[in-house]
């Protein structure tokens, strides 16, 4: 059965603009780049490349997972999260112009979450991959970390992929980043905002990433604004391991007292 999600939008389009607008116009302490809303890159208004003497630390994705990422951009976490449109990677240019942007001669890191995007097979953002016969090419947040090298700054890069839903032997579909990216975020940010070199902070978020782990249970499919949702778990179900876009998850069960759920979902972790 399909049906219309309910939400107090506007237009669907502009839902992510909209909400960028809305998070700086609340927090003087953010503001957004030149070219907005062709650039979605949400930074703190304190920072400035050319003088910024501490590690910038940078994350984003697409959106749809507010207040993820951009809603933690402030001293002691991000210097700049990089929106991409609802569920969808940022551009290779929004990214090089958020790095532009906030790196000084510390350098960059970059925390990128393993994402699978389901409206266009299996793409996984910042690494080469090859899943069945789809073989990923260098994706957006790699591409931009390349390029900016190139430019002389100095980026590193660490991947959250915390899903324990799946084992590792099961593929890389189990293997997606989720919540753990925002504990990685808060541990990147307080050791660059400490004054640590990059290689630090890189090898303490990197860590971090290693050490925590997330599975998610779900008692709906998320919705996409303006789009008809297949509500596929029906009445008096859930499902174990669902992907933050909505992808199925490692099984479909009958609802549960809270105890069994977390028990379970403690033990796979």
């Amino acid at each position: 059965m399909a049906f219309q999600g309910k939400k107090l939008i506007n237009n669907p389009n502009d839902v992510v603009t909209e909400f960028i607008e809305g998070l700086v116009e609340t927090y003087q302490g953010l503001q957004y780049l030149d070219g907005f809303p062709e650039v979605k890159v949400v930074l703190r208004a304190d920072v400035s490349g050319a003088t910024y003497d501490k590690v910038a630390v940078i994350s984003g994705g697409g959106s749809g997972h507010e207040p993820a990422q951009a809603g933690y951009v402030g001293e002691g976490l991000l210097t700049a999260s990089i929106c991409g449109d609802v569920f969808a990677s940022p551009t290779v240019d929004s990214i090089l112009a958020g790095i532009r942007a906030v790196t000084g001669p510390m350098g960059c890191l970059l925390v990128v979450t393993v994402l699978l995007y389901p409206e266009s097979g299996y793409r996984f953002v910042g690494i080469d991959c090859c899943i069945g016969n789809y073989t990923g090419d260098r994706l957006n947040f790699g591409l931009a970390a390349e390029q900016a090298r190139s430019e002389g700054y100095k980026i590193e890069t660490v991947i959250v992929g915390d899903d324990c839903a799946l084992p590792k032997s099961q593929g890389i579909a189990g293997r997606r980043g989720l919540a753990g990216t925002i504990l990685v975020n808060k541990v990147a940010g307080a050791v660059a905002a400490a004054g640590l070199s990059l290689a630090e902070v890189a090898s303490e978020a990197k860590r971090a990433s290693e050490v925590v782990g997330t599975m998610g249970v779900a008692l709906s499919v998320c919705t996409l604004p303006g789009q008809v949702t297949s509500d596929r778990l029906g009445p008096g179900k859930m499902e174990l391991g669902l992907g933050i876009h909505g992808e199925p998850g490692a099984a479909v069960a009958d609802l549960q007292p809270v105890d069994v759920v977390v028990t379970h979902v403690l033990k796979q972790i």
